[in-house]
């Protein structure tokens, strides 16, 4: 029997209903697919041109899907993108959660990777996203034609005080009470005061809504990644709450075989609209000169 993270129905068909209204707000035509894995069902957003290079995107945890690939939209014209809805967080695939210690993720990618005859691409993730790249990275490297990593997580937590601070104590707060106050407070800490106010309802009713994962993929060691070669990407958020940008880059130095280029901004976990246009700038530049 199918696994629920939903707390109730209400909570289920509220998300879903903002997934749909965040796709409707896209100005280009969204494909849907979906594909049958070994891990169950797996929906996946699929858009940009059909010559285009193939880019996997995978979104943030315990958030939904067209969300995080709105922040990358200028993409949309030159690759053809693959997004799927991850499995066991909020969106159209099965609710049962895959284990990201384990090579469990690579073995669902390269499913999704041969339904689509894609045998090596791009791969681009923010925070969980990001960290279930490096489980690629770990288990498939052959797969992967070059990475990109934002705000990453899978290579260093930041400090689990400030997170219990200034994220699990106003969450609680937020679910027994309901009050704004303690939603502003997280999603201000999240993004550094720069979240847009959709954003903000929609993780509202995450919380309040959903039983998060909490499990986020394995910290990677330099011995996991020491058959990866292929250029890297890192780029991190000097005010990240979750992963920050000084913790990033020591790890990432240590064990990224190929650690191409690392840009770091002043930034939250949730960019602002103007670093977005930055990543996306220096993501571009990356893909050109790599892919």
């Amino acid at each position: 029997m199918e696994k629920t993270i939903y707390k109730n129905e209400e909570g289920r068909l509220k998300i879903l209903g903002h997934y749909e209204n965040y796709l409707k707000s896209f100005e280009f035509e969204i494909e849907r697919v979906q594909v049958n894995t070994s891990f169950g069902e797996t929906h996946l957003l699929v858009v940009g041109p059909e010559t285009g290079k193939p880019l996997f995107i995978f979104q943030g945890g315990n958030c939904i899907n067209p969300m995080t690939l709105s922040w990358f939209k200028p993409l949309f014209d030159q690759y053809r993108i693959y997004a799927p809805d991850t499995i066991g967080h909020p969106g159209h695939s099965v609710q049962n959660r895959i284990s990201g210690k384990d090579d469990s993720f690579a073995r669902w990618t390269t499913e999704l990777m041969d339904y689509f005859k894609i045998e090596r691409c791009a791969f681009l993730g923010p925070s969980f996203g990001a960290g279930i790249i490096l489980r690629l990275a770990a288990f498939i490297p052959n797969r992967i034609e070059c990475a990109i990593l934002v705000s990453p997580a899978g290579l260093k937590l930041g400090s689990k005080v400030e997170m219990v601070k200034d994220i699990l104590i106003p969450m609680l707060m937020y679910r027994n009470t309901s009050s704004e106050k303690y939603l502003e407070k997280i999603t201000n800490n999240m993004s550094a005061n720069s979240m847009e106010e959709i954003d903000k309802l929609i993780i509202g009713d995450i919380f309040r809504y959903v039983k998060l994962e909490q499990e986020m993929p394995k910290l990677t060691t330099k011995k996991e990644l020491q058959h990866y070669h292929s250029p890297t990407l890192v780029i991190a958020g000097e005010q990240d709450i979750f992963f920050p940008e000084k913790e990033v880059k020591k790890k990432a130095e240590e064990v990224i075989p190929n650690l191409t280029v690392f840009q770091s901004f002043n930034m939250g976990h949730f960019p602002s609209e103007d670093h977005l246009t930055r990543i996306n700038n220096v993501i571009r530049k990356f893909l050109g000169d790599y892919y």
